[in-house]
C-alpha cells in the first residue's frame, strides 16, 4: 500500500489547479511523439460515454440521460453515469486525445480517428443465455460478444479491404477492456439470486474477459489495460440492501460490507491469475492490470486525504441511509442532490463521483495501482511521464 505521505502529496496536487494547469500547459507544448493515437474502450456504465442513450433509444425513464447527471463538468447529461468525467475520460485526456466518442453515435470513419467507446451502461461480460441456462431471469442486455461485434464492424469501416492497415492500427492503439463483469453479479444480487449460485459465476466471467483479450490480440492489439472490479461492499445500494446488525459483517476501517468486498477480491484474484497466463502466451504484448479495487480502497480507508467527507453516501439519491430510499433515486422520485459532489464517494446509489474517478485514474497513471506500472509503456508517452494532475480539460461539443 502507498504511504500516507504519498497520498497526501497526491491530494495536494489535486488541490492545486493553478500548478496543475501550468504543468499541463508545459506538457501540451512538448513536441508530438509516437504514443497512442487512439483508444478503444469496452465495458459497462463505469466506462460508458454515451452509448446507452443510442442503444436504448426508447428508454425515457433512465435518469442518467438527463440532469442532474453530468452537472459538474459537462453541465448537461451526456449519458455518463456520474456527475462528470469517468476514468476513461482522464486516460484519454492524459494521452492528449479527445474524449472517446460513443460508437453508436455515428457511422463515419472520420468520427473515430481517435478511437471509440463500445461500453454501455448495464452491459455484462457474459450473454443473457448463460444466466438463463442456470435458472437466473435475465432480459436482453449488451454483453462483451456484442461489443466485440461492433468493434469488428468499426474495423471494416476504418480500413475496408486493407488487413495490413488494420494490423498497424491495432498495434499502435491502446485498448481498455473493462471494467466489465460487475453487472454479471449486480443484477443477480439485486434480484435475490442466492449468493451460493452467484459465487459460481466469476470463473466464467473471467474466462469471457480472457477470450475477448485473446481475440483482440489476434486482431493485432499490442497494449491492453484490463481493470478489476471495484469494492462493491462500499456501494450505497448494497450497504442499504444488505444492512446487517452484526458488527463483524463490516470492515472496521471503512464501514464497507466485508463479505461483498471479499467477493470482489475473489473476482480480481482470478482475473490477475488469468492475465499472467495470457502474458506468458503473448510475451510481445503489454497487458496491464488496472487495480480499481486497490485504488478505490485507498479512498475508503483514508477519505480525508482526498477531501471526501461522506465516503459511503450517495450525493444524489433518496433521503434514506446511505442516500438510498425505496421509490426514489438520483433523478427520479423524491430525491436530493448534495451541494458538493467532490466530498462524496458515490454520485448515485451505484456509481462513483467524478472526484473518485479522478483519484483512481491518477493512481493508475502514476503507477501505484497498475501492474505492471504505466512506466513500462511511458517511454513513448511523454505526456504520461510528465503527468502531475488533471485540472484543465477541454469540453468537446460532440460528447
Amino acid at each position: 500500500m502507498a504511504s500516507i505521505a504519498s497520498w497526501r502529496e497526491r491530494r495536494r496536487l489535486l488541490l492545486l489547479p493553478a500548478v496543475a494547469a501550468a504543468a499541463m500547459a508545459l506538457i501540451a507544448a512538448a513536441p508530438a511523439a509516437a504514443c497512442f493515437p487512439r483508444v478503444f474502450s469496452f465495458g459497462d456504465s463505469l466506462a460508458d460515454t454515451g452509448n446507452y442513450r443510442f442503444f436504448y433509444v426508447n428508454d425515457t425513464r433512465e435518469a442518467a440521460l438527463r440532469l442532474p447527471y453530468g452537472e459538474t463538468y459537462f453541465h448537461r447529461a451526456t449519458g455518463r453515469f456520474s456527475n462528470g468525467r469517468l476514468i476513461v475520460d482522464f486516460i484519454a485526456d492524459a494521452l492528449g486525445l479527445p474524449f472517446l466518442r460513443p460508437y453508436l453515435s455515428s457511422g463515419s470513419a472520420e468520427d473515430f480517428k481517435y478511437g471509440a467507446n463500445f461500453a454501455v451502461g448495464g452491459a455484462m461480460a457474459l450473454s443473457p443465455d448463460f444466466f438463463r441456462a442456470r435458472g437466473v431471469s435475465m432480459g436482453d442486455r449488451v454483453h462483451l460478444d456484442l461489443e466485440m461485434k461492433w468493434f469488428r464492424e468499426l474495423l471494416n469501416l476504418l480500413c475496408p479491404g486493407d488487413p495490413a492497415g488494420c494490423l498497424d492500427l491495432m498495434s499502435e492503439s491502446l485498448f481498455l477492456v473493462g471494467e466489465i463483469g460487475g453487472n454479471d453479479y449486480n443484477i443477480p444480487l439485486l434480484t435475490k439470486v442466492p449468493f451460493e449460485t452467484i459465487r459460481t459465476f466469476p470463473p466464467s466471467v473471467v474466462a469471457k474477459i480472457s477470450s475477448t483479450i485473446t481475440e483482440l490480440i489476434g486482431l493485432g492489439a499490442k497494449t491492453l489495460i484490463v481493470p478489476g472490479n471495484l469494492p462493491i461492499g462500499c456501494v450505497p445500494k448494497y450497504l442499504s440492501r444488505f444492512h446487517s446488525d452484526k458488527e463483524e459483517d463490516y470492515e472496521p476501517k471503512t464501514g464497507c460490507l466485508r463479505w461483498m468486498n471479499e467477493f470482489s477480491q475473489y473476482h480480481n484474484e482470478l482475473l490477475v491469475e488469468e492475465l499472467e497466463k495470457l502474458r506468458l502466451l503473448h510475451p510481445d504484448v503489454s497487458i496491464i492490470y488496472a487495480d480499481y479495487y486497490g485504488a478505490a480502497m485507498e479512498i475508503f480507508r483514508f477519505p480525508e486525504l482526498f477531501g471526501i467527507e461522506q465516503s459511503l453516501v450517495a450525493c444524489c439519491g433518496g433521503k434514506g441511509p446511505y442516500g438510498v430510499a425505496s421509490g426514489s433515486g438520483c433523478g427520479y422520485g423524491d430525491y436530493k442532490v448534495c451541494d458538493d459532489p467532490d466530498k462524496y464517494g458515490s454520485w448515485d446509489a451505484l456509481h462513483p463521483t467524478e472526484a473518485v474517478y479522478m483519484a483512481i485514474a491518477m493512481s493508475l497513471l502514476q503507477g501505484s495501482h497498475a501492474q505492471p506500472p504505466f512506466a513500462t509503456i511511458a517511454e513513448s508517452c511523454p505526456r504520461l511521464t510528465g503527468l502531475c494532475s488533471f485540472a484543465e480539460h477541454k469540453v468537446l461539443d460532440n460528447m
